[in-house]
């Protein structure tokens, strides 16, 4: 069997969407590649739905808000930036990895009610299970 490549998704608080990369690409794709997240301004914890919204879909997931300085000596196949760019400073990668930039909008910045903010965290998670998967297909037929 061929090693695992690895992967890091980089955004901001590490809370939502860059913890959903992590739990999507560990859950549907574990065999291939090994995932990783951080953030540059970690928040306390992964956002409870972001977590709520995983269990949702079968992935189990019981990540912690990392700090990306904890990764800055690893080597990645991959870092991804997965921040919304026209509404965010995305984090710069001082480490080793080619780079490449995924867009999503922070559910944690949806407004409504309880129900509507949820549905914020699915319509994310949608997207970057369908994105994120089919942006490593492509890297590994590079």
């Amino acid at each position: 069997m061929a090693e695992r490549r690895r992967v890091l998704f980089l955004c901001t608080g590490n809370s939502c969407r860059s913890q959903m990369a992590e739990a999507v690409v560990n859950a549907r794709m574990g065999d291939r590649w090994q995932a990783f997240s951080a953030g540059v301004e970690p928040a306390a914890q992964v956002n409870p739905k972001t977590i709520q919204a995983l269990a949702e879909v079968g992935i189990r997931h019981s990540g912690e808000a990392k700090h990306v300085d904890g990764f800055i000596n690893d080597n990645f196949d991959l870092v991804v930036t997965v921040c919304d760019d026209a509404a965010e400073n995305c984090p710069v990668w001082l480490g080793r990895g080619r780079k490449t930039h995924l867009s999503f909008p922070d559910p944690a910045k949806a407004r409504g009610t309880d129900e509507e903010v949820m549905d914020q965290y699915r319509k994310t998670l949608r997207d970057v299970a369908e994105k994120i998967p089919a942006l490593l297909v492509s890297k590994e037929k590079e």
